[in-house]
Order: structure tokens, then C-alpha cells, then sequence
């Protein structure tokens, strides 16, 4: 069940079981649900197959509303279901699968309810669609615990703002929140940057640093882009991780460390294993637990609610009365290659240069002449009906006149130039309710 309206608290995914028929293995089989499953060589994978054949990390599976998604890693021999090499695909009948010399058998089970979260906003981050409300309960499960997480997405997603809430919803908010920037690191400064040094250690070190390990005592560590760190660090960060504690540069005594990480990547770092470009062991280390940052093409759905946000943050949250349903039908369509953060850029700009009247946040996309999808806002669904895209449409579009206008109905009405009761039959059907306006919701 594809669940897009409010109100739905659970979404239907359908998981099931792997089953090595040949080949050797750490286990005869394994359970697949919506936590991600990877097959391969590597000791760190949920089902380690003694193939030398296989990849380190040869494919994942992972629960979907449309069946069981498997997803090859870029593996040498290929994924193959009988003749057919497979990149991705969905199944919701038994299959055979061949990784290198192993057959697996796939056989999905019945679909099962994962909770979403009943409220709309995670720390800074906002969003109703059931992939965002999935994805606040599975930060409200993870936040409290030791685990280290791994924050994946698109570049401007707000990896760092998941990152930043697990923390704030953690017992570590009150100690510092320390960000490692790894794709900023200079080469020739990475160790020192990491762990630290002493005075005298090389050349231009007139004074000792402690490093972040050892600065964000108690609290957290940020590793964005933790793909970027180069490959003669990754050991050394391991061993940080796996032991607590670290040695700076310069230094031949260990300093214990209290913190835990957070790290995040745009990479497809499952992938870059198989190319050598990232340890298997580093990954699984970080990747205690993963969630995914979905890109905002597939959640227009919350573009209204967020540019309220946005504005609001700006101190300017009346100012989205004058968006215009035209303005805010452009960012429902727009393909957002730069995600949340152009549109927290483009409302930024369009603020800067407002004198009054219309706010047209789309005059300020990084794309001139953008990119527009079709009239659904995030485009024809595959196998979707015509009727099934104006639905969309007209959803997207009454909940951008809803935000535009407060809820008022009869400015709603002349807007869109319909009468008031064709709004609230709008309104009734897409369950947007005119009494109780978006922001005011939790």
C-alpha cells in the first residue's frame, strides 16, 4: 500500500527470507525487513558467503511497498536471475539468484506494517510523506542508543540536520557536537586534522591540538563525506572507533575517548568497496546503523510545508501568503538537483531581493529555465493511470493553495477561481483539513 495521505500511522513493506541452495555460508538463511540486507564476502556482511567469486559486498536486500528490492553493489561476476544480469529490481514471487558460484533462493513473505511516526518534524527536519515519517521513527529508535549511524543521500538532503537531531535527541545533547568536514581535509594535514598533534610534530605546529576525537568529549562526531577520507586513514580511524581512544600526531601515549559517530556520504560506499576505494571493515563499523536522506523530487508533497518552515526560520513566515499557487505549482514540478538546499537557497534569495507583492521563490532555482516534471509534481509514476496522476496533481496543488492562503477557503477560491464548495470537496477528498492550517501541525 502506497500510504501519501496524513493520517496513515503504518506502511505495508513486504520482506522475506534468504536461502543459500548452494555455496557455503555463515547461515543457512536470513530474514530480510525494511533494515538493509548485504550479501558477500565480507565478514561484516548479515549473510557472508564462502565464494571467491562473490563480492565483498555483492548485493542488498531490502523490504519495499513493492516487494523485495535486490540491489547489486557493483559486483565483479554480476547478480543473476537465470540468463538475466540484474541492477535492481523488485520481486514478490520466489526467486533463484546467482552470485557467483552460490545460488540464493529469494522468497518473499507477507507484508508487514512498519510504524511511521505520528509527528511531521525530527529537530529541524520537516516532512510528511511516509518515507520522512519512516524515517523519523527510525531516528527517534536509533537516537537514544550507542549505535554508530550512517547518514546516506544526495548532496543537500540535510544529512548533517539528521545527524545534529540524532544527537539533540540523544543523552549526549548536552556535551559538544564536533563536524569533520573529510572532503575538506588537506592531505598533507588528514592525520593531524583527525587525531591531532604536538608541538614541534612537523613543521608549522607551534602549538598542540587535541583533535575533534578528543574536543567532542562526552558528546558526538560528525564524519561528513566519509567516503572522501583517504584510504591510508581508514585504518587509523578504525582503530579510533574500535578502541576509543586515539594518538595524536607526534605523541607516543594513547588518550581514551567518549563519543559517538555520526557519519554521512552522497557515495555509494557498498560499491566503492568492490572497486577498493573503502574497507569493508571501516563501513560496517560506522554503518551500525543506516538510514537514508530521500531526495526532495521524490517528496514534493512536503515542498509546501517546508518552504513554510524555511520562511519562518528566516523570521519572515507571513510571507508565505504571497506565493503564489502558479510560484509554488513551478516548485512541485522542478527536478531539484541541489535539493533542500536550493530551495532553502531560493527562498533565501527570493527574500533578499522582496519588495512586496508576489514571492516568486521559483525566479530564483539554481536551473534557469528548470527542469519541470510532469503535472503530478513528481512526474507519471511507472504503471500509474491518468486518473492516478490527476489525484496527484490535484493533491500537490490544493496543498500548495493551502499553504499559500492560511486555509482561508474563500481566498482559495478566488485563487483558484472555483467556488468555495468545489474547494472543500478538494479539500475533503485529499484529507487537507482547511480548519487546522500546516503549521500548526506537530
Amino acid at each position: 500500500m502506497e500510504a501519501t495521505l496524513q493520517g496513515i500511522t503504518r506502511l505495508d513493506v513486504r520482506g522475506g527470507t534468504l536461502t543459500v541452495l548452494s555455496g557455503k555460508a555463515n547461515v543457512e538463511s536470513v530474514s530480510v525487513g525494511s533494515e538493509p540486507c548485504v550479501v558477500g564476502r565480507s565478514p561484516g556482511c548479515q549473510l557472508v558467503l564462502d565464494d571467491r567469486k562473490a563480492s565483498a559486498t555483492h548485493l542488498e536486500v531490502i523490504a519495499t511497498e513493492r516487494g523485495l528490492c535486490v540491489r547489486d553493489l557493483g559486483s565483479s561476476n554480476g547478480t543473476y536471475l537465470g540468463e538475466h544480469r540484474i541492477v535492481e529490481a523488485y520481486f514478490v514471487k520466489p526467486a533463484t539468484l546467482r552470485c557467483g558460484s552460490s545460488l540464493v533462493q529469494l522468497t518473499p513473505g507477507k507484508a508487514e506494517q512498519v510504524t511511521l511516526s505520528k509527528a511531521e518534524q525530527f529537530g529541524q527536519l520537516v516532512g510528511g510523506v511516509p518515507q520522512m515519517r519512516a524515517l523519523f521513527e527510525r531516528l527517534r529508535v536509533v537516537s537514544p542508543t550507542t549505535l554508530s549511524v550512517l547518514v546516506e543521500g544526495e548532496t543537500g538532503t540535510g544529512k548533517e540536520l539528521v545527524a545534529r537531531a540524532i544527537h539533540e535527541a540523544s543523552d549526549r545533547r548536552l556535551k559538544p557536537f564536533v563536524v569533520i568536514d573529510c572532503g575538506a581535509i588537506p592531505p598533507q594535514l588528514a592525520e593531524s586534522v583527525l587525531f591531532g598533534h604536538e608541538k614541534g610534530a612537523f613543521t608549522g605546529a607551534m602549538a598542540k591540538s587535541v583533535g575533534p576525537f578528543v574536543e567532542a568529549a562526552g558528546g558526538t562526531v560528525f564524519l561528513d563525506e566519509l567516503g572522501e577520507l583517504p584510504m591510508e586513514l581508514q585504518p587509523k580511524l578504525l582503530r579510533v572507533l574500535a578502541e576509543q581512544r586515539v594518538k595524536s600526531v607526534g605523541s607516543n601515549a594513547y588518550t581514551p575517548v567518549n563519543v559517538r559517530v555520526v557519519a554521512a556520504t552522497r557515495r555509494e560506499l557498498l560499491q566503492e568497496i568492490n572497486q577498493g576505494g573503502f574497507r569493508s571493515d571501516l563501513f560496517f563499523r560506522v554503518a551500525q546503523a543506516r538510514v537514508c536522506v530521500p531526495p526532495l523530487r521524490e517528496r514534493a508533497e512536503d515542498i509546501p510545508a517546508l518552504l513554510r518552515h524555511m520562511l519562518t526560520t528566516e523570521g519572515k513566515g507571513a510571507a508565505i501568503k504571497r506565493v503564489s499557487p502558479e510560484s509554488m505549482e513551478k516548485l512541485l514540478r522542478y527536478d531539484w538537483p541541489g535539493n533542500v538546499r536550493e530551495l532553502l537557497n531560493a527562498a533565501r534569495t527570493a527574500l533578499a531581493y522582496d519588495r512586496g507583492g508576489d514571492l516568486d521563490i521559483s525566479e530564483h532555482l539554481m536551473t534557469t529555465g528548470a527542469t519541470l516534471r510532469g503535472p503530478s509534481g513528481g512526474g507519471p509514476r511507472p504503471g500509474s493511470t491518468y486518473t492516478q496522476s490527476k489525484e496527484s496533481h490535484d493533491r500537490l496543488y490544493f496543498a500548495a493553495l493551502f499553504e499559500s492562503t492560511d486555509g482561508n477557503v474563500s481566498e482559495m477560491a478566488r485563487k483558484a477561481d472555483l467556488d468555495r464548495a468545489t474547494v472543500r470537496t478538494y479539500l475533503r477528498r485529499h484529507r487537507i483539513d482547511a480548519a487546522k492550517p500546516t503549521r500548526r501541525r506537530a
